[in-house]
């Protein structure tokens, strides 16, 4: 029973943990190296990430700074970046590659909460698979005679809070970031 509970834990925390990392790469304006470091760029044939073939520094709020260890990567990197979908003009100077990170349009803005909001509903849903497969397990242990139904009864209680507050967890990311977007 105590393995069922720490699996169902366990899957929403993965789910919170992964909402909480997409929803950090959401461009606000705000210069962040989650923005940039998942890229795959061409390292000799490989699809590799930005941030296991450079250094990426964040030098003030809306400029990010990346440094390749090895220089022949500067122009991988800069195409990388332009054919990113993040709308950025990489400026290569022959030694680092300058991002200035543009203030989102409020048209913008309200396209990234409407994305930001699909990401929740795909936490949220994660979460009730999670839930679903832990009530039959508790309705087969009833069926199976090893719980009576006031056990089966409390162990889905208690399956319904560990949801609600993972629930509210999401929520409460989903509330912040959304203030963070909208907010110029």
């Amino acid at each position: 029973m105590e393995n069922m509970i720490n699996a169902l834990k366990e899957k929403i925390e993965k789910s919170q943990s992964f909402f909480k990392s997409e929803i950090e790469s959401l461009s606000v304006g705000k210069a962040t190296p989650s923005l940039v470091e998942d890229l795959l760029v061409d390292y000799f044939g490989t699809p590799t990430p930005i941030n296991q073939v450079a250094t990426i520094n964040i030098p003030d709020a809306r400029n990010i700074l990346i440094q390749p260890w090895d220089k022949k990567q500067l122009k991988e990197i800069e195409k990388a970046i332009n054919l990113s979908q993040l709308g950025f003009n990489p400026v290569n100077n022959g030694e680092t590659i300058r991002i200035t990170v543009p203030q989102p349009t409020e048209e913008r803005r309200k396209e990234i909460v409407k994305h930001l909001h699909e990401l929740l509903e795909e936490a949220k849903v994660t979460i009730r698979g999670a839930r679903e497969d832990a009530m039959k397990e508790v309705k087969n242990l009833e069926k199976n005679g090893e719980i009576g139904e006031d056990e089966r009864f409390t162990r889905q209680d208690e399956i319904q809070k560990i949801v609600n507050s993972g629930n509210e967890k999401l929520e409460e990311n989903s509330e912040r970031k959304e203030k963070e977007i909208m907010t110029i």
